[in-house]
């Protein structure tokens, strides 16, 4: 018995780690063909990974001398920035009141965010449409980052809840006998417990409007207004006036704030987890 649970310990781990290094080559490659065609010099018509080239950056001087790209850019940071900022402040005070108060519609708003998860948020673009229209809010950022924050509201609002059930009321019990008022319970006592997920959010909120086409294209029609995933196709929309190194220049600068901002926040990813706690 000991023998076979071994082998298959060891059958596991072999697949398990194939699967790993299938899946690490299969994205380097990509990476590869994307940083070659990005530093290539001229045009090119389709993505080939050749090393034996020029390395130029001459594509990186045309996207922000005769392309929009640094507005592109200006605009996809300053909506990233605002969506970010208002999800984390919505999303943490929200999920600290449902998690610790207890009030009218509380199960049902709870059983509203659930349900709301299940709806297709492409399903919600006329809405997005008719609303742009009554309100003026084509060509606004402000319009589209209430949209981006109230499109995630359910699923992080319930995933935030969760994670403050986690921990435990006693400490906010202790700061109550301590003299401690509910905001100053929550900055500073509840909320370094729960980094990690705060962290997550402020990840998953900045990276939507890098990530987001279909939202963007509709509400942003200017193009001095597009945001980096819309301007971007415009390099390789047309079959027959595609511009497959700017694109992949572009693409290179559009990860650079996501890998950053991922980077400053990894370590709050686990350090939530172990500062403070309740004394025994």
């Amino acid at each position: 018995m000991k023998g076979g649970a071994k082998a298959r310990n060891i059958i596991v781990q072999m697949a398990t780690y194939f699967t790993l290094i299938t899946v690490s080559l299969s994205i380097l490659y990509v990476i590869a063909i994307i940083v070659v065609s990005a530093f290539r010099p001229g045009n090119l018509v389709a993505f080939s990974l050749d090393f034996n080239i020029q390395w130029s950056l001459q594509n990186f001087k045309k996207l922000f001398t005769e392309e929009l790209f640094g507005r592109w850019y200006v605009n996809t940071l300053i909506i990233a920035v605002m969506a970010m900022a208002l999800q984390i402040t919505i999303v943490t005070l929200g999920g600290y009141a449902f998690s610790r108060f207890r009030f009218v519609g509380r199960k049902q708003s709870m059983k509203f965010f659930l349900i709301a998860q299940m709806i297709p948020v492409n399903a919600a673009f006329t809405a997005f449409y008719v609303l742009a229209l009554l309100v003026n809010g084509f060509d606004q950022y402000w319009f589209i980052v209430i949209i981006f924050v109230g499109m995630y509201i359910p699923m992080n609002m319930y995933l935030m809840k969760g994670y403050f059930d986690t921990v435990s009321i006693s400490l906010d019990e202790a700061a109550r006998i301590d003299g401690a008022s509910r905001m100053r319970t929550l900055v500073q006592i509840v909320l370094p417990l729960v980094r990690p997920m705060i962290a997550i959010q402020a990840l998953l909120a900045f990276m939507a409007p890098f990530m987001e086409y279909m939202l963007p294209s509709l509400i942003l029609r200017a193009s001095s207004a597009r945001t980096l995933a819309v301007g971007l196709q415009v390099f390789i929309y047309e079959p027959r006036m595609q511009k497959v190194a700017l694109f992949a220049a572009g693409s290179l600068l559009a990860s650079l704030p996501i890998v950053v901002l991922f980077f400053f926040l990894q370590k709050n990813f686990i350090s939530g987890l172990t500062s403070g706690g309740a004394k025994g």
